[in-house]
């Protein structure tokens, strides 16, 4: 079989049957790398970031070879496209994340050796995790989660800007809007009375008054909040009945709401192949406890990676539970101790578990979303 090869690294004489592939991802192109069994680089090629860039890049890869295995850097963002093509294709495809940043030092930075150094991961088995699908229920609850996240960052940098514009407004008008209430704030601020009702050089004259100024300020600044504040609420609904409807399990357990329930859906994944077992989605989440002795000390911690947000969601359904769940108030007064009475140590445990408990209702709400279609009521 003929063997392609790039200008940068060519073929080997001889070569191992199977190929172990890496890519690097970019928004235009991908750089992919081929290697054999003994880790020889076989070559390195860039293709664009097109389904016929797709393409190419499998029938470059298997010019080498059958593939055992393809790294991918960025399977949930610009290798998002490039992974739902290899998996259709039935190729199996290892999420693989940037390298380490003393390594990179050591051996320089460039997009090929980026693909090298992702195929050189799966071949160490330093990368072995499986990417997340980027199709059906769930990534509909992600893209519901990010819009919403990102109106609600909006909000709150329109209502610092009111809240500023308002600290420096004529006197009059800051005395008497300074202590309302935020939703007679915006009423009052969206008053069209207060809108200089003019256009073109009569509206510039009239805004030469600081006051007249200041309150058209206050007027768009408050419409906007309020444009947002109705999409955050549409959101609200479509995604309360989106999670009613994909995790009923995990969403009838204490302390657990829309919010937190939609976020360790999106934590695991549509493929919950990748929760192999309930330690493994403790590690996931970042509260799987890790060793952490050194000489005569013998102790343990929690894991500080993990997706951050879902740890962040598990501590909110902890704090939930320690105000309103009687069987945790009990092990808080239990374990809470004199030394220890921040009880941060308590809400470590608690965290784990409250990952226990979820675990076996969280796997059966995501086998249940295998079953349901789009044409079911």
């Amino acid at each position: 079989m003929a063997k392609r090869t790039s200008n940068s690294h060519p073929a080997p004489a001889t070569t191992t049957a199977e190929v172990i592939a890496g890519v690097d991802t970019h928004r235009d192109f991908h750089w992919a790398a081929a290697r054999n069994a003994l880790g020889q680089v076989l070559g390195t090629r860039r293709f664009a970031a097109t389904l016929a860039g797709y393409q190419a890049l499998l029938a470059w890869l298997l010019d080498f070879g059958p593939i055992a295995a393809i790294g991918v850097e960025g399977t949930g963002s610009y290798g998002a496209g490039l992974t739902r093509y290899l998996l259709t294709e039935n190729v199996h495809v290892v999420e693989v994340n940037r390298p380490n940043r003393q390594k990179r030092r050591q051996k320089g930075k460039s997009d090929p050796q980026d693909a090298i150094n992702a195929a050189g991961a799966v071949q160490s088995g330093d990368a072995t995790t499986a990417p997340k699908l980027r199709t059906g229920p769930i990534e509909s609850v992600r893209l519901l989660r990010n819009t919403r996240d990102t109106l609600v960052k909006a909000r709150t940098a329109v209502w610092n800007t009111l809240r500023a514009v308002l600290i420096t407004a004529p006197d009059d008008l800051r005395e008497r809007l300074q202590n309302l209430t935020p939703a007679a704030l915006l009423s009052a601020c969206q008053d069209p009375d207060t809108v200089p009702d003019a256009t073109g050089t009569t509206l510039a004259r009239a805004l030469l008054d600081s006051t007249l100024s200041t309150r058209a300020t206050l007027h768009e600044l408050a419409t906007t909040i309020g444009h947002h504040n109705q999409a955050i609420t549409t959101l609200d609904t479509q995604l309360t009945a989106l999670i009613t409807l994909l995790a009923p399990r995990t969403l009838a357990q204490h302390g657990l709401g829309p919010d937190t329930t939609g976020q360790l859906l999106i934590t695991a994944g549509n493929n919950p192949d990748r929760l192999r077992s309930e330690p493994a989605f403790a590690m996931l989440t970042g509260i799987a406890p890790q060793k952490a002795s050194s000489g005569l000390t013998d102790r343990h911690r929690l894991n500080r990676g993990g997706d951050r947000d879902a740890n962040a969601a598990l501590y909110r359904v902890v704090i939930t539970r320690m105000k309103s769940h009687q069987p945790t108030r009990d092990y808080v007064a239990k374990h809470r101790t004199p030394n220890r009475s921040n009880g941060k140590h308590v809400i470590r445990m608690l965290k784990r578990y409250v990952a226990r408990e979820i675990y076996p209702h969280l796997t059966a709400d995501l086998a249940a979303i295998h079953h349901l279609t789009l044409d079911k009521p």
